[in-house]
C-alpha cells in the first residue's frame, strides 16, 4: 500500500464505495445486502491487513498463493478468504484448503486437479469466462463453459460451482464495458435453467474499482475493490 495513503483515507474511500454500492442497489431495485464487497489484499502487506480488519472488512481476495499463505498466517481467522488470481495447477495444493471460494477456474484440467486436492468437504468455485475475448485475459470461452460444469459434476461433489466470474477490459468510461456484465448475467441465467439440479450458480463476481457501479446495476453479487482505496488520485 502507498505509504502516503493513511488509514483515514482508506476508511473514507471504503465508506464511499459501500455507500455507492448501497445506493446503486436501491436504484436498481435490488435488495440491500445483495452485493458483497471483496477487498483485494494484494495492495497490503501482512502487517497492514490488521488495518482492514479494524475498518470492518470481512472478505478479502488474494491473487498469489505465496501471499495468501503469508497474509493468512499473519491474520488467522480475521477474514473470509477468496482466491481471485489465475490459479496454476501446481499451486492448487497450497490454496485449496485455505479459501472459501476460488474465483478463477477456467479449464477442465484445473477442475480435475482441484478435485484431487480438495478437502473432504470439497471446494467451492466460480468459473471464469473471458467475455470480452481479450487475448491478454484468462478465462474460458462461452462455448467451453458447459464442459467445465460437466467436469465439476463428475467430481461427485468435490468441486461445486457457485457461479461465474469475469474481468472487464480497462476503460475510461465504465459504460463501455456494461455489455460484458450484461452478457455474463445472461450466460448465467441460461445455464441455471439446465444446471440448477447440480449447482445453484447464484454468484456473479464482476466489477472492480473502475466499473463496480455498472456491474452492480447488471447483477453482480461480489465486486472486487482494490486500487480505488489506495491510489493518490482516487476521486
Amino acid at each position: 500500500m502507498s505509504t502516503s495513503v493513511t488509514e483515514a483515507v482508506v476508511r473514507d474511500r471504503l465508506s464511499r464505495v459501500r455507500e455507492e454500492v448501497d445506493a446503486t442497489l436501491e436504484r436498481a431495485g435490488r435488495e440491500p445486502g445483495e452485493v458483497r464487497l471483496l477487498v483485494a489484499s494484494k495492495y497490503y502487506t501482512p502487517e497492514q491487513m490488521r488495518m482492514l480488519q479494524e475498518l470492518g472488512v470481512d472478505l478479502v481476495g488474494e491473487n498469489r498463493a505465496e501471499d495468501l499463505i503469508s497474509k493468512q498466517e499473519a491474520s488467522p481467522d480475521a477474514f473470509e478468504w477468496h482466491f481471485i488470481g489465475h490459479l496454476q495447477r501446481r499451486k492448487v495444493k497450497d490454496v485449496v484448503s485455505r479459501v472459501g471460494l476460488i474465483h478463477s477456474v477456467d479449464s477442465v484440467r484445473l477442475v480435475e486437479e482441484l478435485a484431487k486436492r480438495a478437502p473432504e468437504d470439497g471446494v467451492e468455485v466460480l468459473l471464469q469466462l473471458n467475455v470480452s475475448g481479450e487475448e491478454s485475459k484468462y478465462g474460458a470461452r462461452e462455448e467451453e463453459i458447459e464442459g467445465l460444469l460437466q467436469a465439476a459434476v463428475e467430481t461427485g461433489g468435490k468441486v461445486r460451482a457457485r457461479g461465474l466470474m469475469t474481468i472487464a477490459p480497462l476503460v475510461e468510461d465504465a459504460e463501455e464495458v456494461r455489455y460484458v456484465f450484461a452478457k455474463l448475467r445472461s450466460i448465467r441465467d441460461r445455464l441455471i435453467r439446465v444446471w440448477s439440479p447440480h449447482f445453484d450458480l447464484s454468484e456473479l463476481s464482476m466489477g472492480m474499482s473502475g466499473d463496480y457501479v455498472v456491474a452492480v446495476e447488471e447483477g453482480a453479487t461480489i465486486v472486487r475493490i482494490g486500487r480505488t482505496l489506495i491510489e493518490e488520485d482516487s476521486p
